[in-house]
C-alpha cells in the first residue's frame, strides 16, 4: 500500500476498510500527518509570467535581473533571507524552492511581486 491523501469522510472510510481487508498482512503501519497542497500549475505560471515583466522592466541597483534571479529575490524576500560568504568572495544569498510551497505560500510570493511591481512602475500585461 503507499501514500494516499484524505481529502474527504469517504476518503477515510475507504482507508479504513482497505486496512481491515488486510488481515493477513497485520501488523501494519499507519501514520497520520496533516498535508497542505504545494503550488498550482496556474499559480507557478503566474510567478513566471510576473517575474518575466520585473525582468525586463526593472534594474535593480544598476543591474538587469533574470527571471530566475528575481524569483531568487523574492523568495528569501518572502521566508527570510540567508546569506553565506561566496568562495570567490561578494555573498551568496538563499531563497526557498517555489515548487515546494504550499497554495498559501505561492499567494503570498505572487501579493509580494505585485507590491514590488506598483512600487517600482511595473506595467503587467495581464
Amino acid at each position: 500500500m503507499k501514500s494516499r491523501i484524505l481529502r474527504n469522510p469517504e476518503d477515510i472510510k475507504r482507508c479504513v476498510n482497505s486496512i481491515s481487508n488486510m488481515g493477513e498482512y497485520l501488523p501494519i503501519k499507519v501514520t497520520v500527518e496533516p498535508y497542505k497542497p504545494t503550488r498550482s500549475v496556474e499559480q507557478n505560471d503566474k510567478m513566471w509570467a510576473l517575474l518575466g515583466e520585473v525582468s525586463a522592466q526593472v534594474v535593480w541597483h544598476g543591474q538587469k535581473l533574470s527571471s530566475d534571479d528575481w524569483k531568487n529575490v523574492f523568495s528569501a524576500a518572502l521566508k527570510g533571507q540567508r546569506t553565506v560568504p561566496g568562495i570567490d568572495g561578494g555573498f551568496v544569498v538563499f531563497g526557498t524552492s517555489t515548487s515546494k510551497m504550499t497554495v498559501t505560500d505561492m499567494m503570498d510570493m505572487i501579493e509580494l511581486i505585485y507590491a514590488f511591481g506598483a512600487e517600482h512602475d511595473v506595467v503587467w500585461k495581464e
